[in-house]
């Protein structure tokens, strides 16, 4: 069966088709920046960002210290929205900021059209690249060597609690006796069900929010996703990735998700009205249950806390990095900027303002990630940055293929609806495969 020529992998691919052809015409002009910004010079540098990356507070202060700068940043909601954004713009050759904040997740079609950003080593990338994490920098070098994009944030992964309702059903909350309860410092998945089996019975109510974030944590902590290193698909007869579907979908069927809506938690009722108890929590996504906390009337006093635990140990989510396309009118001064935004100083600040967990390595060590600070007090004063910096140890990024986002949201993001609805493991896998199968996905 063809896809459907609406259908959205047909429209993607045949943005990609775009973006290659776009990309060939595509070349930094050295003549740009040939004057730095001044008063006397003043230069305009548009920004585009996603979710909550806690860069807001840096761009006033770039501007003080950088007279002529004036920054126009433009914020989209989410990653894979700001995903469309970009191949959109892309495939037109037009409309792209001086400065694009890309995804992990779409490495694998960014990297397809590398050449159409500017290599990040003609402005100073070398002298500085020991300032990251060698994965996260590995991750933005392309296969001729050219780095595209600097470091912001990584995702390492704790579970994110509500202690008060562990409490009222009379099982541990603090955060330590919930690690343990989750399995400590061997915490398998099985732990972690086990553990929400309990909870559904004592309460009669949902475990986690829903089973994509628990499937993308899953999927991310394998040594090979959903490619293989080898840039081969890595699904069908996968039984690694089977055995955890198989797990997912018991736990769905015997209650423990609420089935929310990704993103939405009822506009984030869910998190102060005991909907459901935990979720997988990389750094950046503790800015996110904050927010949803606030946007809700709650506080503080919702009950979140954080621990230091994750089901079959370390695993990564997400992390982003700053681009310069090659269409930036001002490359230098972009790439400055960029660089000024990735820097030690500016990713603690981002870690205070968002909890996005620092790529840098001076940064993930400064006090204004280890010591106290709004985060921390919110979440019940978990020392959320040592956290984050435990649970970063023995992350190793994998592969990203050139598909992997429009897998996890149109191959399984209807499947894993399947099973929080009720359908049956063996359906829903196969209604996976299927989808696969239909939009052609290599």
């Amino acid at each position: 069966m063809k896809p459907s020529r609406k259908s959205p992998l047909a429209l993607a691919t045949a943005v990609a088709g775009s973006i290659a052809l776009v990309a060939t015409g595509c070349a930094a002009d050295a003549s740009k920046d040939a004057q730095p910004a001044s008063a006397d010079n003043p230069v305009t540098l548009t920004v585009t960002t996603f979710g909550t990356q806690g860069l807001d507070p840096l761009y006033e202060k770039y501007q003080k210290e950088n007279p002529g700068i004036t920054i126009e940043a433009t914020n989209i909601d989410t990653g894979g929205n700001a995903l469309t954004d970009w191949k959109t713009k892309q495939a037109a050759g037009a409309g792209l900021p001086d400065v694009q904040a890309v995804e992990e997740g779409w490495l694998g079609q960014v990297m397809s059209v590398a050449d159409s950003f500017t290599d990040l080593r003609e402005f100073g990338a070398n002298e500085v690249a020991g300032d990251w994490v060698d994965w996260k920098v590995k991750q933005a070098t392309d296969p001729e060597g050219r780095v595209i994009g600097y470091g912001t944030d990584i995702g390492p992964m704790g579970i994110c609690f509500n202690a008060k309702l562990f409490k009222d059903a009379g099982m541990p909350s603090e955060r330590e006796e919930v690690a343990e309860l989750l399995g400590g410092d061997d915490a398998t998945w099985e732990d972690f069900f086990k553990a929400g089996n309990e909870y559904v019975k004592k309460t009669d109510k949902a475990f986690y929010d829903q089973s994509g974030f628990v499937w993308n944590s899953m999927v991310n902590q394998l040594d090979e996703g959903y490619y293989k290193a080898d840039g081969s698909l890595n699904i069908e007869g996968n039984a690694e990735l089977r055995e955890r579907w198989d797990l997912l979908s018991d736990a769905a069927s015997k209650g423990l998700s609420a089935n929310q809506t990704q993103w939405d938690w009822g506009k984030g009722q869910a998190f102060v009205d005991g909907s459901f108890a935990v979720m997988p929590c990389p750094g950046w996504m503790l800015g996110t249950v904050k927010g949803q906390v606030e946007g809700a009337g709650g506080d503080s006093s919702a009950g979140w806390d954080f621990a230091d635990v994750f089901p079959g140990g370390a695993a990564n989510w997400g992390g982003s990095f700053l681009t310069v396309p090659t269409t930036s009118e001002h490359p230098a001064e972009a790439a400055k900027l960029a660089q000024y935004l990735t820097s030690a100083s500016s990713q603690a600040t981002s870690f205070e303002e968002a909890g996005t967990f620092p790529s840098n390595l001076e940064a993930q060590k400064s006090d204004s990630v280890t010591g106290t600070n709004e985060m921390s007090e919110f979440f019940n004063n978990a020392p959320v940055g040592e956290i984050l910096g435990n649970r970063a140890n023995g992350v190793q990024a994998q592969y990203k293929g050139p598909q992997d986002s429009v897998i996890q949201e149109q191959v399984f993001g209807p499947a894993i609806k399947a099973i929080d609805a009720g359908s049956d493991s063996e359906t829903a896998w196969n209604k996976a495969l299927s989808t696969l199968q239909e939009l052609e996905i290599k």
